[in-house]
């Protein structure tokens, strides 16, 4: 029997998906209880069965591909999983609610904010138009999005990552549930915009009560909001206990794991003496506003305002801000990937002013790795293929044997088996597809890399891996790197310099270890204080 005085009590789930007659035990035995205004977090990498978890309770998996061999979820003393549908269509959005990963991909693109929030409203309760509009207001206003009203004509396109995250937090909460599913509700924000939603979730849990079921591999966000932890790993949860009993004694190996892998580790020391790889003076790029019949430019986006910079030979140059300060514009300007005003220096020569043409022989030496592992390499070429495209242009008399060979040793330095380079990406893990984008770029034996949030997407275990990657090849090789980043301690292992941007301008620059223990700026103490917000608390500094 289910106790009844709990408001969710899940118990012995097990969750099997079936395709092509194979089946796949995603989720094994699991059982975890929440009472009234209880936080509960459910941590793991990916792939260890806590979004199939949470999704059973919404009853949103893919039937019948997926089934439930064993387990029941009791919700207010009921069955969901033995609840007919139309009375599963009212539990959810009404009493219980939830925050999808990827908000971009959650919200409608055709549908505008007052209509996508409006509808759970009218769905639920039967509410007129107008009754509507003012609900969706309050709830916008609640969840504070600035100036609710000009935003309720908006696309979600319109707006900004944060702001979207907040519009599905009315959607949400719009009927005020009496449970919250938060799956990874931060994972792409920046880190004060990720202040700003948790801080925005636990002032809603209080003020209604209602319980929070938080998904998430970022431990850091855990420690801040759950009161208990339930880790999972392959479809288990191995320990269960408080929060502080998990960080402070953990049990099980895998948790222990856990808590290791955040990055460490110190970046190479500066060496001012080293030769200046590559270096701008006051970089401009301005993006036209053009309006009106004639399309007159009546403005610009200053994407990029008066910049400057160098970075020397094994120095890397951590570039960070929140989204749309211009990190990545800045280091498209730098490879000449987009249009911009102002010397750039490369090894003493001038390489603004050069042709498409003229310029593919520096491409060697200038690579880039991107944010996303899985959209950068194209899924119809197999690995070899990937790795050895730079080589057939750059190199075109090479003989194949000699490609297979450079890019088995490409494979290899990142890590990879050499033997599995005639796979396809989809055959490989996230932190697997970072390492072939990582070897196509090392495959040419550049001299600069500039690296566009190459472990934002991966898990922190992953992320850790990869760190210790980036610092053993630019050891080997002496490679000079910029990167970008939102993720202070990821910068924080890897960088010997630190430029802080916003708005297009450089707020603070200077040795990292200075930026990061006596930043100077408001701005730059904020983006510290959201990003190590635990260290300071406990230390009064942040480490180094």
């Amino acid at each position: 029997m289910n106790d009844s005085t709990k408001l969710l009590d899940v118990r012995n789930l097990s969750v099997n998906f079936t395709s092509d007659e194979t089946e796949v035990e995603a989720v094994k035995g699991v059982s975890f209880s929440m009472n009234r205004g209880d936080t509960v977090a459910l941590v793991g990498e990916s792939g260890s069965g806590k979004t199939v978890s949470a999704l059973s309770i919404m009853r949103l998996l893919p039937y019948p591909a997926a089934s439930h061999p064993t387990g029941e979820i009791y919700f207010k003393g009921r069955d969901v999983l033995k609840l007919p549908l139309t009375e599963m269509q009212k539990l959810r959005g009404r009493d219980i609610g939830m925050i999808f990963q990827e908000p971009m991909s959650s919200l409608n693109p055709l549908h505008r904010v007052e209509k996508q929030i409006g509808e759970v409203l009218k769905v639920h309760h039967g509410m007129s138009d107008t009754k509507a509009r003012v609900r969706v207001l309050e709830l916008l206003d609640k969840v504070g999005i600035p100036d609710p009203e000009t935003r309720l004509k908006s696309y979600p396109h319109q707006l900004s990552g944060g702001q979207r995250q907040r519009v599905m937090i009315a959607m949400a909460l719009a009927n005020e549930p009496d449970l919250l599913i938060a799956d990874e509700p931060t994972t792409a924000l920046d880190v004060t915009i990720q202040a700003q939603i948790l801080e925005l979730l636990q002032r809603l849990k209080k003020e209604l009560g209602m319980a929070l079921l938080l998904i998430t591999h970022d431990l850091t966000v855990v420690r801040k909001m759950a009161e208990r932890v339930c880790v999972m790993n392959s479809g288990e949860i191995v320990e269960a206990n408080e929060t502080e009993k998990i960080f402070t004694e953990p049990k099980h190996a895998y948790t222990k794991h856990l808590l290791a892998a955040e990055p460490k580790g110190e970046p190479p020391a500066s060496d001012s003496s080293a030769p200046v790889i590559i270096r701008t003076d006051n970089l401009r790029v301005w993006f036209p506003i053009k309006r009106g019949l004639l399309k007159r430019t009546v403005g610009h986006v200053k994407a990029v305002d008066g910049l400057s910079l160098q970075i020397r030979e094994g120095q890397t140059v951590g570039v960070v801000g929140e989204s749309g300060s211009g990190k990545t514009t800045l280091g498209l300007a730098l490879l000449r990937l987009t249009s911009s005003d102002g010397p750039i220096i490369y090894m003493g020569q001038n390489i603004d002013g050069l042709t498409f043409k003229k310029m593919r022989p520096y491409r060697r030496d200038m690579q880039i790795v991107f944010q996303d592992p899985y959209g950068s390499l194209s899924p119809r070429l197999s690995v070899s293929q990937i790795v050895e495209e730079g080589l057939i242009i750059q190199h075109p008399k090479m003989r194949p044997e000699e490609r297979r060979a450079r890019v088995s040793k490409a494979l290899s330095e990142v890590g990879l088996d050499p033997a599995t380079q005639d796979r396809y990406p989809h055959e490989f893990s996230g932190g697997q597809r970072q390492r072939i984008a990582i070897a196509r770029a090392m495959v040419l034996e550049p001299k600069f890399v500039m690296l566009d949030e190459p472990t934002s997407a991966l898990d922190v275990s992953v992320q850790a891996q990869i760190v210790d990657l980036l610092r053993d090849l630019q050891d080997r090789h002496n490679l000079a790197y910029m990167f970008i980043s939102h993720d202070l301690r990821v910068v924080r292992a890897l960088s010997n310099y630190v430029i802080v941007m916003k708005d297009g301008k450089v707020v603070e620059q200077g040795e990292a270890r200075e930026v990061f223990t006596k930043p100077k700026t408001d701005y730059t103490k904020a983006l510290m204080a959201a990003a190590f917000e635990l260290e300071t608390a406990h230390t009064g500094a942040v480490s180094t």
